[in-house]
């Protein structure tokens, strides 16, 4: 979501500044330390909450795929359970390196969640 890119950004320019010195603002940060801080927080809250801040403005978040009925909708309340930290690990891994996001499968979903076994739901 852009809006966990722009926080990471910030983030980034505030702790970890970039050697180039006419970088400003937001663009400060080092581009690694930004793709560090993004994938960090990204694992973490989609490991413990089963969102991101950017999931949770717009109404989604991130289910294990065997905790969603066969219809598509999410088995109750009591199985909307956070992905845990392998699958948001490896979801995250893969979501930083772009391209597995920009693969989707027949159902929509991005190779990021395919491969980790999770599925984006509304909330």
């Amino acid at each position: 979501m852009a809006v966990d890119w722009l926080l990471s950004l910030a983030v980034s320019s505030v702790l970890f500044p970039a050697a180039d010195a006419g970088a400003m603002g937001l663009l400060a940060g080092a581009p690694l330390a930004t793709l560090a801080v993004f994938g960090v927080s990204t694992a973490v809250l989609v490991a413990l909450l089963g969102h991101t801040i950017g999931h949770r403005l717009v109404g989604v978040g991130v289910v294990r795929l065997r905790d969603v009925a066969g219809d598509g909708d999410v088995a109750g309340t009591a199985r909307q359970r956070p992905p845990g930290l392998v699958a948001a690990v490896v979801r995250t891994a893969l979501l930083c390196l772009v391209i597995p996001a920009a693969v989707w499968d027949g159902d929509g979903r991005g190779l990021h969640d395919v491969a980790a076994g999770t599925v984006i739901v509304r909330r």
